[in-house]
């Protein structure tokens, strides 16, 4: 960031933002080398000429991933400056602190083309205007986006292979404890929440309906176990009301039947006037296994409940639509 040849008055007369950022809250935490030498961009912009008074310092997306801009507001916010012929000069460590996303990464791109602002990281100072500037930073956020997808697929991977080992822990449904051993699963010392999830198949084995089975621990003014500790650690449970949603929950989840799943939802991305959605793939998971635990249910029996409350309608907060299940 030596070369100050692209550094006109006209620069000089607007301001100097620095734009900071960290991928996530434990970054921020430990990576705070990283974060001082963000922060030293301040006086680097007052030695290429800017005074103090002049160098805004965005760092409001600490902690925040650079994938896209949801969330972001400080880069919406140096985007609109940049738009608006605010800004002389946009300084980051480097490409990637600014945008992982082609389409966020170009549309700066353009913008600083159109009014005359300079991109500078801890390489040098480019004109997004000239040819070779561009094309540089053209590259630049290719190789930046291109890495975010390598670590992703490297850290996926990581744990795909450990769950297809059954060695990956996740977060057991109440009534479920992790053991010391690796994959050991337990009942909950309490009988008392055992006897609970006992219970809500043992009535849907006779009413056939979760919904029915709702409203017998109400008739009979039964109290509920919600986990009150992190999922699959031992500790106190909180008893509550018996819900619709805690019930269906209970009576759809494998692991109940000494199943282990990984992958039992999808993230589909949808259109822009969509919102992303995750679609329940069912009993059809990416890697399934098998836990070695005296089981509260016969495995050959999850799948009914499951079909017979698929076929019909799932948990909703709407009560019209809990009414038009019952049989």
């Amino acid at each position: 960031m030596t070369d100050s040849s692209k550094i006109k008055p006209s620069h000089i007369q607007r301001a100097a933002y620095v734009y900071i950022r960290q991928s996530t809250p434990g970054q921020v935490e430990h990576n705070r080398e990283s974060t001082a030498r963000q922060y030293a961009l301040v006086d680097k912009a007052c030695q290429l000429g800017w005074a103090k008074e002049q160098v805004v310092v965005i760092d409001e997306d600490l902690g925040l991933s650079g994938s896209s801009t949801d969330k972001r507001s400080g880069f919406v916010r140096l985007t609109s400056d940049v738009a608006l012929a605010r800004v002389g000069i946009v300084l980051g460590l480097e490409v990637s602190r600014l945008a992982r996303n082609n389409a966020d990464w170009y549309r700066l791109l353009e913008l600083c083309g159109v009014t005359d602002t300079l991109i500078g990281d801890n390489d040098g100072l480019y004109h997004p205007a000239l040819f070779n500037d561009r094309l540089l930073l053209g590259m630049k956020g290719t190789m930046s986006e291109a890495e975010l997808h390598i670590i992703r697929a490297r850290l996926d991977g990581g744990i795909r292979n450990k769950a297809a080992r059954g060695e990956l822990r996740r977060g057991l449904p109440v009534g479920l404890v992790w053991g010391e051993r690796d994959g050991e699963v337990l009942f909950h010392p309490d009988e008392a929440v055992t006897g609970a999830i006992r219970a809500v198949f043992e009535r849907f084995a006779e009413f056939g309906s979760a919904r029915r089975v709702w409203l017998w621990f109400r008739s009979e003014g039964l109290s509920f176990p919600l986990q009150v500790t992190p999922a699959g650690l031992p500790g106190p449970v909180r008893w509550v009301a018996p819900t619709y949603t805690a019930i269906h929950h209970i009576l759809t989840n494998p692991v109940y039947a000494g199943a282990y799943t990984y992958g039992k939802t999808r993230y589909q991305a949808m259109s822009m006037n969509t919102a992303p959605s995750e679609n329940a793939f069912g009993i059809c998971p990416w890697i399934s296994g098998r836990f070695s635990f005296r089981v509260i249910i016969p495995a050959s029996s999850i799948g009914q409940p499951f079909r017979l409350i698929r076929s019909g309608l799932t948990p909703t907060s709407d009560p019209r639509r809990i009414r038009q299940e019952a049989p």
